[in-house]
């Protein structure tokens, strides 16, 4: 009871805007520590999924600083850089602007990690050549004639990968089944339209 009687007359002796920041660091100082007992126990928070027709894979990641593990990692330093603000008699102005600027890196630096420990990922297991014949779907236009890349979604090694691609045939618009015919130069796919099954005709 003194213990609860105690944290009440410091809770109420602070001002408002120190409140703001204390409850901001505690919360997101929790989730920040969930989500790393949940990364050493192998469960991915950031990991994208796409449901397939017939199948479901991951995307690989891609550069993007609006991730949940970025997100929580500015909120969390967001606050604690606030509460050592106001602390220190800062005004909430000048509080709440170091703490963007502590809060904006630290969002950074986590997507940076996170892109940059996916790359490894990728590159210590993906075989491209396994795409190889792989049907896939043209996610942006692909140029017809070879006159610039797309991009498709391909199942490889059992995850959905975002690759480049290019056509000699015509145009490939989004949506469009696809088949891989080469692996180029640079990680690019060759892919031609896929071919519609024909209908029996019945007399």
């Amino acid at each position: 009871m003194i213990l609860i009687s105690n944290l009440n007359q410091w809770w109420e002796g602070l001002s408002s805007a120190h409140q703001v920041f204390w409850f901001i660091a505690i919360i997101f100082s929790v989730l920040f520590l969930i989500q790393f007992i949940l990364l050493l126990i192998g469960f991915d928070t950031d990991s994208g999924s796409l449901d397939h027709p017939g199948d479901v894979g991951s995307f690989d990641h891609e550069f993007s600083a609006l991730s949940v593990r970025s997100i929580i990692a500015f909120f969390t330093f967001f606050g604690w850089t606030g509460v050592l603000a106001i602390r220190n008699d800062l005004s909430v102005w000048l509080a709440v602007l170091f703490a963007s600027l502590t809060g904006l890196a630290a969002m950074f630096l986590v997507a940076y990690m996170i892109y940059k420990f996916s790359q490894l990922e990728q590159s210590g297991t993906l075989n491209l050549y396994n795409a190889l014949d792989q049907s896939g779907e043209v996610y942006l236009p692909i140029p017809g004639q070879g006159k610039g890349l797309g991009k498709v979604h391909v199942k490889v090694d059992g995850k959905i990968r975002e690759l480049d691609a290019l056509t000699e045939g015509d145009t490939l618009k989004t949506g469009m089944q696809v088949k891989v015919t080469e692996i180029m130069d640079g990680n690019i796919l060759r892919v031609e339209l896929m071919a519609l099954p024909q209908e029996n005709k019945t007399s």
